[in-house]
C-alpha cells in the first residue's frame, strides 16, 4: 500500500507543478499581450542622408538635415502666395498650424493682420527659393566672422536653422521686390499629434532679426 500511496503523490505533485507552470505561462503570455497592445504603433525615425556607410544614433535624435529639410520645406509653403496674398497667406497659416507653435502661430497671425491693414497683400504673389551655394552643406558665416553650421544644436529638443532665400514679390505680374534674405528661425520638438504632423518638429518664428543681405526693390 505504501508503495501505491507513493506513487500517488507524486502523481498530485506532478500536476500540481503542472498547474503552477500553466498559470506561470498564462501571466507571461498576458503580460507580452498587454504590451503589445499599448505599444506605439508608429515609429518614427531619421536615417542620414548618405546610406552607403552605415550610421549608429539613439532612436530620438533627429539629424540636422532633417531638421534643415523641414524648416526650409515649411518656410517655403508658408511663403507661397500663387494668386492673391490676402487670401493665400491666411490658407497657409490655418493649412500649417500643426507645424507651427502656439507663439509662432499667434505672431504670425498678428503679421498677417498688419500686411493686410497696410495694403502690402492684396494682388500680391511671393514665392521664395534657396540660393544656390546656401544649402545645408555649406557654412553660414556670423555676427563674429566665424563660420557656423547651418543648424546648430541647442538641446535635445530645440535647434537654430539659418536659411539664406531668395524673396520675389509680384503686383499683378509687375515685380515690386526681390531681395536676398537670411532668416534665423527656431525650430522645437512638437510630435503631439503624428497624424497631422509625422515630422514631430514645429518652427518657433526667428530668434532674431532677419538680415537683408543684397535688395533690389521697386516702389
Amino acid at each position: 500500500m505504501s508503495r501505491f500511496r507513493h506513487a500517488l503523490a507524486e502523481r498530485d505533485a506532478h500536476i500540481l507543478t503542472l498547474k503552477s507552470v500553466i498559470v506561470l505561462l498564462c501571466l507571461c503570455l498576458a503580460g507580452v499581450g498587454y504590451g503589445w497592445y499599448t505599444a506605439p504603433r508608429n515609429l518614427t525615425l531619421y536615417f542620414p542622408p548618405d546610406l552607403r556607410t552605415g550610421s549608429t544614433r539613439p532612436w530620438w535624435e533627429v539629424p540636422p538635415a532633417s531638421v534643415y529639410a523641414f524648416t526650409f520645406y515649411i518656410f517655403q509653403q508658408l511663403n507661397r502666395w500663387p494668386d492673391n496674398g490676402e487670401e493665400d497667406y491666411t490658407r497657409n497659416l490655418r493649412a500649417l498650424r500643426a507645424y507651427l507653435t502656439p507663439a509662432c502661430q499667434n505672431w504670425l497671425d498678428h503679421d498677417y493682420q498688419l500686411r493686410r491693414d497696410g495694403g502690402e497683400l492684396r494682388s500680391r504673389t511671393r514665392g521664395i527659393y534657396e540660393l544656390p551655394g546656401h544649402g545645408y552643406s555649406s557654412r553660414v558665416e556670423g555676427d563674429d566672422k566665424r563660420p557656423h553650421p547651418r543648424v546648430e544644436v541647442l538641446g535635445r529638443d530645440a535647434w537654430r536653422v539659418t536659411l539664406d532665400v531668395a524673396v520675389e514679390e509680384y503686383y499683378q505680374n509687375e515685380p515690386v521686390k526681390k531681395a536676398l534674405v537670411r532668416y534665423p528661425l527656431q525650430v522645437v520638438r512638437y510630435a503631439i499629434d503624428a497624424e497631422i504632423n509625422p515630422w514631430g518638429l514645429a518652427i518657433d518664428c526667428t530668434d532674431s532679426t532677419p538680415q537683408r543681405l543684397i535688395t533690389e526693390a521697386k516702389p
